[in-house]
């Protein structure tokens, strides 16, 4: 594996490439505040195995990457996508294949509708579409109202947790509350090895320099503007699937099925007992239906 330090707008962003520089590039984009190591260095394997070339990044204001005050600098979800098209560049990437999860599934979308040629095929994994009124489900949420809409609330007692400040007082502490918080989002549809993610986590401890996390997720402080980007889903031409995790306390069924059907051509599969994780059970199967999906739409 090979590190990079990326420029996006005047942030520092941390890379990683793995594999061969010669196959055909995919992008992760993890989910909200989560740096590279969200994706699990075996997953990134089996991927590499499959005969792709990997990019992972951490996302501004997390990992190595750029930590800065959001009332000074603050950004939105146009900035964050341009960071994954900066990464691209970085690499000397023109093109690549993109799995984004959680809010990396938005950002993805971002950039099918903004730089189509840049994408050469979409994997959507447990994430909502452009038009959702995620925040306004939230709020719901956070009310026990039920949505009206059609796409349901996250589940209650996710946002009840997700809002609850850390009582975190050292490592040990921090690392057992994070590793509780993977096995509630996991739910109880695949084995869950708590040394598994100790492990992950531990490493992403090691990466950051720190087992501190911000108080409140950065970019939680973001306008919710997706909702206003609804009619873009039409403009997307990227061979896409979405694959719903059915246990997914943020955005359960049938988001998936409802974003696959406002994406032209979008396929749609769903991964048995997953919830909002990415326990060693769902590698293989995620990673399977990446690779298929890869080989669709064409290798380059």
């Amino acid at each position: 594996m090979t590190e990079r330090v990326i420029r996006s707008g005047g942030v520092r962003l941390w890379s990683e490439s793995a594999g061969d520089p010669a196959d055909p590039v995919l992008l992760l984009v993890a989910g909200d505040a989560t740096s590279a190591f969200g994706w699990p260095d075996e997953f990134v394997s089996l991927l590499v195995d499959g005969g792709l070339r990997v990019l992972r990044y951490d996302h501004r204001d997390t990992g190595r990457s750029a930590h800065r005050d959001f009332a000074a600098h603050p950004y939105g979800f146009d900035d964050l996508a341009a960071d994954a098209v900066a990464v691209l560049d970085g690499w000397g990437a023109e093109s690549a294949h993109l799995l984004g999860m959680g809010l990396g599934g938005g950002l993805g979308q971002l950039i099918a509708v903004a730089e189509p040629d840049r994408l050469r095929s979409l994997t959507l994994l447990a994430t909502h579409g452009l038009g959702v009124d995620f925040a306004g489900n939230w709020a719901l949420a956070r009310a026990g109202e039920p949505s009206g809409t059609g796409f349901p609330t996250p589940r209650p007692w996710f946002v009840r947790g997700a809002e609850e400040p850390s009582r975190a007082v050292d490592a040990e502490t921090a690392l057992a509350e994070r590793v509780e918080w993977h096995r509630l989002c996991s739910g109880d549809g695949l084995p869950f090895d708590a040394a598994e993610f100790r492990r992950w986590e531990s490493r992403d401890d090691e990466h950051t320099g720190t087992w501190r996390r911000p108080a409140v997720h950065p970019h939680g402080f973001m306008p919710h503007v997706l909702a206003e980007r609804g009619d873009d889903l039409a403009k997307i031409s990227t061979p896409t699937l979405v694959v719903q995790a059915p246990l997914d306390p943020i955005n359960p069924p049938p988001h998936g099925k409802l974003l696959a059907e406002a994406i032209s051509g979008a396929r749609y599969a769903e991964i048995d007992g997953m919830g909002y994780a990415l326990p060693n059970a769902a590698h293989r199967p995620l990673v399977d239906r990446v690779l298929d999906q890869v080989r669709l739409a064409g290798l380059h």
